[in-house]
């Protein structure tokens, strides 16, 4: 882990090993080989409420929320990380307040066959947070936040719609949102 490396001192002495935290582990691309996860018990799903409410939770913290040892919490939550029932931790933003103050989900018809090259282009667009494949009028739904309308325009009108496979998009402005991620 990359807490765990040690920096070498401006005279090249290396600095004494500190002992790791009881932090959770980082999560690890799962491997598509492997077999479907396993079945989730109560308890995973409690560790799993606890972590989606509190991402920062220590495996101390969380193996008393679910009395169980910490051991144990720290094998179950590294066994959801394998499984790839946990993805990753982040942080939860307040766009506006972060300078991406204009948010809009746009549209995409795409050509058929083409939503993994879509999806790549669409993943490297500054500003984008959510994309998913849909079914219905449109093929592609996305999720943005850019510091302001002119930014926005900028996005659609250039870096979208010069993409070959998209067909045509519609942007729906976004006035309000509430996040319905637990609090803290």
């Amino acid at each position: 882990m990359a807490s765990e490396r040690m920096a070498e001192g401006p005279d090249g002495d290396r600095p004494e090993p500190r002992a790791p935290e009881s932090r959770i582990p980082e999560p690890r691309v799962p491997d598509p080989r492997t077999a479907d996860p396993r079945p989730l018990d109560a308890i995973d799903r409690d560790i799993l409420q606890i972590l989606h409410t509190d991402g920062r939770a220590s495996i101390r913290s969380v193996a008393e929320r679910v009395h169980v040892s910490r051991a144990n919490a720290y094998a179950r939550i590294n066994r959801l990380i394998d499984d790839g029932v946990i993805r990753g931790f982040g942080a939860r933003i307040n766009h506006e307040r972060a300078g991406q103050g204009a948010s809009a989900y746009i549209t995409l018809k795409i050509v058929q066959n083409t939503w993994r090259t879509v999806r790549e282009h669409l993943r490297a667009l500054p500003g984008a947070s959510h994309i998913a494949l849909v079914s219905g009028d449109f093929d592609v739904l996305l999720l943005v936040h850019t510091p302001d309308n002119r930014a926005l325009r900028e996005l659609v009108l250039t870096r979208l719609q010069s993409i070959p496979e998209v067909l045509s998009t519609r942007t729906l402005l976004v006035f309000e949102e509430d996040d319905m991620e637990p609090e803290n």
